[in-house]
């Protein structure tokens, strides 16, 4: 891991752990170590197992005692652990800072077809089908992703979405691919003062039935400027490559990394090293 970025992961975790609440007795391995730990193995891409071994870690972070394996899965699924992990997420992404523009879209986290996992399922992707699961990201101007979710693979992308809105709040444009045009999310994203813009049928909004206002309106939008604006919708899908372009990126799904809680708890220290590595790029410049 590069020292810098590991420097902020691990001053973020440590700022966390400390404005926590924490009760009952001091455990033996502080959640800050357990929680460090995971990073280190997700970084690395190695499995639990492997950060329980002293020869594995370097002079950047060389933990005095490790646990146990059966220690260490018991407690890096504890809520205070997975806490930390969210909270250290949400100030490296910088929920609160909205931007004018963002951006809403999904990405297929595949599986073997032969796969015994039973939380995964077998869904659309580009080309086919395929069994895996699918990370739903929404995305800000400045390439952060403040809110995410993971479900399996056949779970509706707008239904996800607007779950999503529960927890972010549109502003200005919100760009998606056709898969999102639906008149409720429309009216959704509307009531947050924001204006969703998809690709839309030709003959969008001439039936009889009744039709979702804030989608007419992007009807026309579509004879103004929506073609100008749609063209920065390629930006979440370049983010999703650069995500996967450098070592210790959200890459395929490692082979240990089954099961719906274990997959969601890995993509999540992903995006916390990614915006690690995004906080640091712009400091840099």
């Amino acid at each position: 891991m590069d020292s810098r970025m590991w420097k902020v992961v691990y001053h973020v975790i440590t700022k966390v752990d400390k404005q926590m609440s924490r009760f009952g007795r001091k455990p033996t391995y502080t959640d800050r170590q357990i929680v460090a730990m995971y990073m280190w193995s997700v970084e690395h891409d190695r499995p639990l197992c492997w950060a329980c071994a002293r020869e594995n870690y370097g002079r950047d972070f060389r933990p005095r005692k490790l646990p146990s394996v059966s220690q260490f899965c018991k407690r890096i699924k504890t809520d205070r652990c997975q806490a930390i992990l969210q909270k250290v997420h949400e100030r490296l992404a910088c929920i609160d800072t909205i931007t004018d523009l963002s951006f809403v879209d999904g990405r297929a986290l595949r599986v073997g077809p032969c796969s015994k996992d039973r939380d995964a399922r077998r869904g659309p992707i580009p080309g086919g089908m395929a069994k895996g699961y699918k990370l739903h990201a929404w995305a800000t101007e400045d390439a952060r992703i403040p809110i995410w979710s993971v479900m399996p693979l056949n779970v509706n992308e707008k239904t996800v979405s607007g779950e999503l809105l529960r927890f972010q709040r549109a502003a200005g444009f919100v760009l998606a691919d056709q898969n999102y045009d639906a008149g409720w999310l429309y009216d959704r994203v509307a009531e947050d003062g924001g204006q969703l813009l998809t690709p839309l049928p030709r003959y969008a909004g001439r039936g009889h039935r009744p039709q979702s206002a804030a989608r007419m309106h992007a009807v026309g939008l579509w004879k103004s400027v929506a073609g100008y604006v749609y063209r920065e919708r390629l930006r979440i899908e370049r983010l999703f490559a650069h995500q996967s372009a450098y070592g210790g990126g959200l890459g395929p799904l490692p082979a240990w990394v089954r099961g719906l809680e274990r997959v969601r708890r890995w993509v999540g220290a992903k995006l916390i090293l990614y915006h690690a590595r995004l906080w640091i790029r712009k400091v840099a410049s």
